[in-house]
């Protein structure tokens, strides 16, 4: 009877059957802004090592103008008014020493250097308008899904069970991209392309939206609105696996420390598990799924309408792996990690622990 109980308890969530999805919703946007706005400067670190090996040009110490990636070509200088300086760039590397990135802690240094501290939080604002209403819709459909599935499984098919939090997780993510996938697109966009002079302001999420939708001044073209879901292929390929892998981790992982702390656990013990269990899923998830988001973050950048509108994630893979290899693959990987374990943790831990006050308020 004791062992049943054991496994009984590793198999149920923590009980808030009573919270609307409302309540769950504000639980979640409010652990997303938290989240956004302590790991952004990692997701801009990551998001300019992979730019980097897309080949994109940065107007900055190095002054690069224009350029042909996959070329060998000269670029002129087009930021300084004196005598124009030249950079050359072999395929997708540059060999101005002063622009080209090194690794995550030479990103920091140099966005800090160049640009000002205050770049490391470039698209925050874009973040917290994706972060917000995506986890908004993903962790209160997930809880739905999940729900309904072991209880169905359950009954029908106990032994299926395991996998409800890798299915649950995977419709809810795809419902929560599919919504906000602009935003994402837009925030991408601001965090990769490096800014010319530390006191002009760069564009915002609207003006960068207006951008993707009419790349040259004075075009208005309806088909040019496709460009705002240009992308979402490779952004579902990546967030879909991503999710699947973080609950098949999260889920048995919490749940076996919360068994162990008995029927009633506390708060404290509440936001420890979650911690612990998001940390180590979003870590492994993020690593195994970092060749995706390099694909995803590639096809966000595309200027060229033609080719974004063209790219398959099978085609950027392709052209990743010709570019730079197994090390192209995994451009920016250690950032990714780096930022995915805390954010996973964040959002998870708080999430779960105002589910557990506001549940706690709804039984007095």
């Amino acid at each position: 009877m004791v062992e049943e109980a054991k496994l009984d308890s590793k198999l149920k969530p923590m009980p808030n059957d009573n919270l609307l999805f409302g309540e769950r919703a504000l639980s979640a946007g409010a652990a997303a802004f938290i989240s956004a706005v302590i790991v952004n400067p990692l997701d801009v670190v990551k998001t300019r090592l992979q730019a980097q090996a897309a080949g994109v040009p940065y107007q900055g110490s190095c002054r690069l103008g224009c350029f042909e990636a996959n070329n060998s070509t000269v670029v002129n200088d087009i930021r300084s008014n004196s005598s124009p300086g030249v950079c050359r760039i072999t395929g997708s590397a540059s060999v101005c020493t002063e622009s080209h990135y090194k690794g995550t802690f030479d990103v920091f240094y140099k966005i800090i250097r160049q640009e000002g501290f205050s770049r490391l939080w470039r698209g925050t604002n874009a973040s917290l308008a994706l972060a917000v209403p995506t986890v908004g819709i993903y962790m209160p459909c997930y809880d739905y899904f999940r729900n309904i599935m072991e209880e169905f499984t359950a009954e029908k098919s106990p032994t299926l069970t395991p996998y409800v939090p890798l299915v649950s997780g995977t419709i809810a993510r795809s419902l929560a991209c599919i919504s906000c996938y602009p935003v994402e697109l837009a925030r991408t966009r601001m965090q990769a392309f490096k800014g010319t002079r530390r006191d002009v302001k760069l564009p915002g999420v609207w003006k960068t939206l207006v951008d993707v939708i009419n790349p040259v001044k004075g075009s208005n073209n309806g088909q040019n609105y496709r460009m705002l879901w240009s992308g979402l292929g490779a952004q579902l390929a990546r967030d879909v696996p991503f999710s699947a892998i973080c609950w098949s981790i999260l889920e048995p992982t919490r749940r076996s420390i919360l068994s162990l702390m008995g029927e009633k656990p506390t708060a404290g013990c509440i936001i420890g598990a979650n911690f612990t269990a998001g940390f180590v899923a979003g870590a492994v998830a993020a690593a195994a799924t970092c060749p995706l988001d390099v694909a995803k973050t590639r096809r966000q950048i595309e200027k060229n309408a033609d080719r974004a509108m063209t790219m398959t994630t099978r085609q950027t893979l392709a052209e990743i792996w010709r570019d730079g290899g197994m090390r192209g693959m995994f451009s920016g990987a250690g950032a990714r990690v780096g930022r995915a374990g805390p954010s996973v943790a964040i959002v998870v831990s708080f999430y779960e622990v105002v589910k557990y006050g506001l549940h706690n308020f709804h039984q007095q």
